[in-house]
């Protein structure tokens, strides 16, 4: 069992600088999932059950990640990374409904949500297998606290109907 992670190694300044900094980068990702994917998948499933299916969707693009030495999700946990990424997908969904197809909202989420890697480590140094579970209690306590979240949101997912996609 290893040691809990050391937070918050940079200042919240730096954070907010990276999450402005970083959000553009997000604008692809997000024109593509909640901009064209979500509504369409919504008009025939519903919000809730679209917004998972596409957070499979998502965390399957970003699979080869796992795989390209350099990166932060280098031979981590991709089971792990799935179950959050699916919660998440459900959180950022209840935004867009929420505020009517914000796609700049969800960017900033979505960048909000990068940049806490830095300040909330999971990564376990040295993982050598993408496909096993994580030994990460922090990964585990995440995903846990994302699927709480996203339970709530999903009980409040706003109808399709109810607003222009």
């Amino acid at each position: 069992m290893g040691a809990w992670p050391r937070f918050g190694h940079e200042s919240w300044y730096v954070i907010v600088a990276a999450i402005v900094f970083s959000t553009p980068v997000q604008a692809g990702e997000e024109i593509g999932w909640r901009g064209y994917v979500l509504p369409r998948l919504a008009s025939r499933l519903g919000l809730g059950p679209a917004s998972l299916l596409l957070g499979v969707i998502w965390a399957a693009w970003h699979l080869p990640l796992f795989f390209v030495a350099g990166v932060d999700e280098y031979r981590q946990s991709f089971p792990v990374f799935l179950v959050q990424v699916t919660a998440l997908s459900a959180a950022i969904a209840w935004l867009y409904g929420h505020t009517h197809g914000s796609l700049l909202l969800v960017m900033l989420m979505h960048s909000a949500v990068n940049q806490t890697l830095g300040i909330v480590p999971s990564a376990v140094p040295g993982a050598t297998n993408p496909f096993a579970l994580s030994t990460s209690l922090v990964a585990w306590l995440t995903a846990a606290s994302l699927w709480i979240s996203a339970g709530y949101f999903l009980v409040r997912m706003p109808k399709a109907e109810d607003f222009e996609l």
